[in-house]
This record gives structure tokens, sequence and C-alpha cells, in this order.
């Protein structure tokens, strides 16, 4: 089921009536209403891997308790069982084509050909999040962080609480089972907080990322034929398309969220106002950033070990959460060119320069300095973009080096006007609101006036019904 549906408009007014008024006496019957919604949620888009997410959970759930033992070599076996068992479920359903064409293709370097068997069927929606849900419970449990939960409910609803199953944030069951172990109250400024952010969010998807998906999608279709202008258009479109349409999805589930009295990690805090790649990783999909970090850069020994352990762990942290991304030799190079945009900061110890404040914090605007390193921290992400939406490395390539060439042999285009500049009617506006809450990403108040307060309101709530509910309109993180 996709937010943004009218399936989902009919689904979570049905399901927040029960919530709050059938079941609202019984903390123990509101999880298991939340936890059958998660699952029939789920299984909207295709029941038939319902069941992979429930062996999933049941598995990580059984091995809490042997690794909480203290017996180090029975926990430590177990431990290597959920990693195992999660990056298997990863390895056959989102790696195994990858690693066998590859296979393939260096046995045809030698002489020797196979025809190997592919999966053919779609890849299960959300299996990058919920597997990583249950590896990091495992892991606090191990590092003594966490102890194993009992009721199997409380731990179902955990890894499977639909308005983050498919697409994040990556939630830490130190944050969200107490949150699902204690009795919720209803809120009504956090209800509030919530429709606003569910608001903002399918304005972001629908009206932001949507439309600018039709132009990117037709130039992505036709980059061999199109100019240097069109390209470099299509590129910046991009960037704005998918910051619109993953942070929006984050939205509307924390929103969402706010409505059963959950608050739920932050996933973006307006990542193209980063100052250099470092702070751009730190707000942008924070809750893969973090995880990361926590569960493999630091496992394997961060930077405790000098400057040579510390690039080795970056290069290897970026090009894992490339292939986290997808089996294509793009997202790796994807991953690939970001390690080497974090390499120099990392060298001359400015990777950790700008870790609190956001641009600008005291100010209205930006310095012409602040300005500048905005502006080139954005081109880098841009370009990096390409080999994240292009079908495959060749294309990405292929793409820049028309671009290139266009520029050289054809400098005259950027002097005429191109009429596919009206993408900026997106971006403009998104770009202002963005820099009006950057102060705060969760309170979305552009002013304290009510009266202009709930005319933005409405003005965002018509220009949702004015685009309306595309066809076949996913957003782009389900397929991760």
């Amino acid at each position: 089921m996709l937010f943004n549906s009218f399936e989902f408009i009919l689904f979570l007014p049905i399901v927040i009536l029960l919530y709050w008024f059938v079941f609202n006496k019984s903390l123990k019957y509101q999880n298991i209403l939340i936890l059958v919604a998660s699952y029939f949620f789920y299984g909207w888009w295709s029941y038939k891997f319902l069941g992979l997410l429930v062996l999933s959970t049941l598995l990580d759930y059984i091995y809490g308790f042997s690794v909480a033992s203290t017996n180090k070599k029975r926990a430590k076996l177990f431990l290597w069982l959920s990693i195992i068992n999660n990056l298997g479920i990863l390895a056959i359903f989102k790696y195994y084509n990858f690693f066998i064409t590859q296979f393939q293709t260096a046995l045809d370097l030698t002489g020797i050909h196979i025809n190997p068997v592919l999966i053919t069927f779609a890849l299960p929606v959300g299996i990058s999040f919920y597997t990583f849900h249950g590896m990091s419970y495992v892991f606090d449990i191990y590092r003594g962080k966490l102890k194993p939960v009992s009721n199997v409910v409380e731990y179902a609803l955990f890894v499977s609480f639909f308005p983050l199953l498919v697409a994040g944030p990556i939630e830490r069951a130190n944050h969200l089972l107490p949150q699902i172990q204690k009795k919720r109250v209803f809120n009504y400024l956090q209800t509030i907080q919530g429709l606003r952010l569910i608001l903002w969010g399918m304005f972001k998807k629908m009206v932001i990322a949507d439309n600018l998906a039709v132009y990117v999608d037709g130039v992505y279709i036709n980059y061999g034929r199109e100019d240097a202008f069109s390209l470099i258009l299509a590129a910046i479109a991009f960037s704005f398309q998918i910051y619109a349409d993953f942070s929006g999805y984050s939205d509307i589930g924390l929103g969402t969220a706010k409505l059963f009295g959950f608050e739920l990690l932050s996933n973006f805090k307006f990542p193209y106002f980063s100052r250099d790649i470092a702070e751009f990783w730190r707000r942008w999909h924070i809750s893969l950033s973090s995880w990361f970090k926590d569960y493999l850069y630091i496992p394997l020994g961060g930077s405790k070990g000098g400057k040579y352990q510390a690039i080795r762990n970056t290069f290897i942290i970026f090009l894992v959460s490339g292939f986290w991304h997808g089996a294509s030799w793009n997202y790796i190079t994807w991953g690939f060119i970001h390690a080497c945009g974090f390499l120099p900061l990392l060298l001359l110890n400015k990777n950790r320069k700008h870790t609190s404040e956001i641009v600008a914090s005291n100010n209205s605007l930006p310095s012409l300095k602040e300005l500048g390193n905005m502006l080139l921290t954005f081109s880098f992400v841009t370009i990096a973009w390409v080999f994240f939406r292009a079908a495959n490395l060749k294309i990405a390539l292929v793409y820049l080096r028309n671009t290139l060439l266009s520029i050289i042999h054809n400098p005259e285009q950027f002097l005429h006007f191109n009429s596919n500049l009206y993408i900026f009617y997106y971006i403009i506006p998104f770009l202002i609101c963005d820099w009006l809450l950057r102060r705060n990403e969760r309170n979305l108040i552009f002013t304290k006036n009510p009266i202009w307060r709930y005319v933005i309101y409405l003005l965002l709530f018509i220009a949702l019904l004015v685009t309306g509910f595309k066809e076949d309109s996913s957003f782009i993180y389900f397929v991760f």
C-alpha cells in the first residue's frame, strides 16, 4: 500500500478510530491492532512476501534470547546466525542475480559458458530496512545495551511498524521499543504536528517529486539526443526529485507515527544546505548513516588505528552503502565517489567541522563563503546522483560524457532560453520553504500568524488536489 494512494486515505482513519476509540483502554490490544494493520499494509503490496517478513522477525526474536546468554561462545554463535540469516535473505532476494551474472562474465573470459538460473520475481519491498532492524536488535543485546523482549507482539511491532516498514527510517530498538511497551495517551499537539508532517510530505511527493520526475524520466530515456543544457537541468531536477520523494516519505511516516503517539527518528535535516560532504551525510538518510557507523564502522575499528584505518573504513562504509542501495556497479560507483569527496576532509581533519548548527542558524541569509560551499557541495552531490539515477554504469558515464562534449562543442546553447527551465517553478518555492524551516524540521510553522498559517495549509492542500494521484507513482526508495 502506498502512502499516496486512495487505499491509504481509507486505511489510516479506520485504524486511528479503532486505536483511540475502541482499543484505547488496553495497550496489549492497541499493539495487536497496529501489528495486524502493519501486516495488512505490507500484504496489500504482496501477501506472498508477508511470510518472509514474519519468518525474519521470528528468527531474530528467538536469537535475541540466546545472544543474551552469559556463555560468550553461545552468544557469539547466535549473533553470527542472525547476521548470516539476515544477510542471507538479502543475498538471495537482492544480490543473487548480480553475483551470478558477474560470475558468469568472469567464466566467459576463460572460455567457459554457463546459463545460470536467475530470480525473476520482484524484490520484496522494504527488505533492506526490516532486516537491518532485526540485526541492530540482536547486536544491541549482544553488546549489553538491550535486554531481549519477551513479548513477541512488541518485538514484531518494532520490526513491522507500518509508518517505517518499507522505506525507513531505520529505527533502533532502544528508541522505539520503550514507546511500544508503555501506555500511550492521546496528545492534541502531537496529532496536529503529525497532520502537518503528513500534509507537507504529501506535497513534497505529489507536487514536487512527481512533477520533476516527468522531466527527469524523459531526459534519461533520450539522454543520447539531449544537449548539455537539458542534461544539466535533468541532473539538478533529479537531485530535488529524490530529496522531495524520500524526505516526503519520511515526513509522512513520522507524521503518521505521531497520530498513534510515537516519535520516530529524524531521517533528513536539510541536506542541500550542507557546506561539505561530511555535513551532507550527517543530514541525508541519517538513520542509515548512523546505522553503518554504529554497526560497521566502529566494529571495524573506526579511526582508532590512525589515518590509514580511518580511510580504509570510510571507503568500506561508502562502498557498502552504495551496494546496500542496489546490486549494480553504478550504485557502488556512487558510493565510491562520495568516499573520494569525503577523503580530503578526513585527511585535513575537517570532517567534523560542521556537526551541530545548520548554516546561517542566527541569520536570515548565508554568507558568501557559506553560499559558495553549499553550491560546491550540491554540485558534487548532483554529479554523483547521475550514477544513482542511471540504469547502469555505462549510461551514467555516457550521460556525463555527452554533457561535457555538448558544452565544448556548443557553448552558445546557454545563451538561449530553454523552456525546460519550468522545473524551477517547483524547485525554488521548495527551497525557500526548506530554508524557512531549516532550524526545526518537525515544527513546520511558516508563520506565527494563524490566519496566514491556515492560508498556507489551504494552498498546500489545493496543490495536492490539482496535482492529483498519479498511477504507479511509488516512492523511489521502495526498490531498496
